[in-house]
């Protein structure tokens, strides 16, 4: 039997109220922000609260290791901005915004955060990350141990959030996405064959597991607020302290890359004031919100503030992931 394949691109339902403010605030007031913890030129905040014990889903990695995902291209000939996800298991799986999927006719990055039910084949929205392939490497998709770096990241939000509101569809400004890779390799003196942003992240890979291991996971840790020279530039936030604990690696990598990236033209020390942390979270609690039907389950919620970009999924009740990035951090490096 062949399961029902829900679409990547929905027309949107904008819906400013509230209530949907306040569920955005409840979640950044939902956690304490802690003392700041600094290597080099990063300085993290860890957000510890209490959330749900059991997520009631799994993670991306997990699902494709036990063999109850597999992600591949929609078709033989493919489709740039889409994939197939196919979840054969009994949990949901979650997908982060920005992680990364190698293999098949060339990589890509989740355009957003996304809640597979089980049982579930979807299309996911995706930006290319290797602009020099496309040809088959792989039937199938692997995960890597990365996300895409966070100023990337936070270009394609503000650009599918923009997306969303003209027409309903996830998508990124793909030319600039290749753009943007393609200035950050000159910056690092990489050559890829491929245009592929995981050169970067392979040519840089002792220095990001410095960044890795200089910060342990605290005790119900749910997310953190990321300052890269002195300049506040990300928050992910999760529903589970042990979601966070599995994704931080990743999350580390993509932050840690644009860290290198400042330090080459800036100190390569330099921390961050736990005010300046508290008053990005007090703007992302006040950010006006547009409501959309999530692509798998939930509700995507869209963050608008001037200088400000931001995405949560919420589904069951909870946001299961809230992401938002400063704009203006991505000037002048990114």
């Amino acid at each position: 039997m062949t399961p029902d394949v829900t679409p990547a691109c929905y027309h949107p339902r904008i819906v400013v109220r509230e209530v949907k403010m306040e569920r955005i605030a409840d979640a950044v007031a939902g956690v304490r922000l802690g003392e700041g913890a600094v290597y080099k030129n990063m300085t993290l905040f860890p957000l510890c609260g209490e959330g749900v014990r059991e997520a009631g889903y799994v993670t991306l990695d997990e699902a494709l290791e036990r063999q109850e995902a597999e992600v591949t291209e929609v078709s033989e000939g493919g489709s740039v901005p889409e994939l197939k996800f196919v979840n054969s298991g009994k949990f949901p799986v979650f997908l982060l915004d920005g992680e990364e999927l190698v293999g098949a006719k060339q990589n890509r990055v989740l355009n957003l955060s996304i809640l597979v039910a089980a049982g579930r084949t979807i299309l996911v929205p995706v930006s290319c990350v290797e602009a020099g392939r496309w040809h088959r490497r792989s039937r199938k998709f692997c995960a890597a141990p990365r996300a895409q770096y966070a100023g990337g990241r936070a270009r394609k939000m503000a650009q599918v959030s923009l997306s969303m509101r003209r027409s309903g569809h996830r998508l990124s400004d793909q030319g600039a996405v290749w753009d943007h890779i393609s200035e950050m390799s000159a910056r690092f003196g990489v050559r890829s064959e491929t245009s592929a942003m995981g050169d970067i992240f392979c040519q840089e890979a002792v220095r990001l597991e410095d960044y890795v291991e200089s910060f342990p996971v605290l005790d119900g840790q749910r997310g953190a607020v990321f300052a890269v020279a002195g300049r506040v530039v990300g928050v992910d936030l999760f529903d589970s302290a042990e979601t966070f604990r599995k994704l931080f690696p990743k999350l580390l990598r993509s932050y840690g890359l644009d860290a290198l990236d400042r330090a080459r033209s800036e100190s390569p020390e330099g921390g961050c004031a736990k005010e300046e942390a508290g008053d990005f979270l007090r703007r992302v609690a006040s950010a006006e919100v547009g409501e959309f039907p999530a692509v798998g389950e939930g509700t995507d919620l869209r963050l608008q503030a001037e200088g400000l970009t931001g995405a949560a999924l919420a589904a069951a009740g909870r946001i299961l992931h809230l992401g938002a990035f400063d704009l203006g951090a991505d000037r002048g490096f990114c």
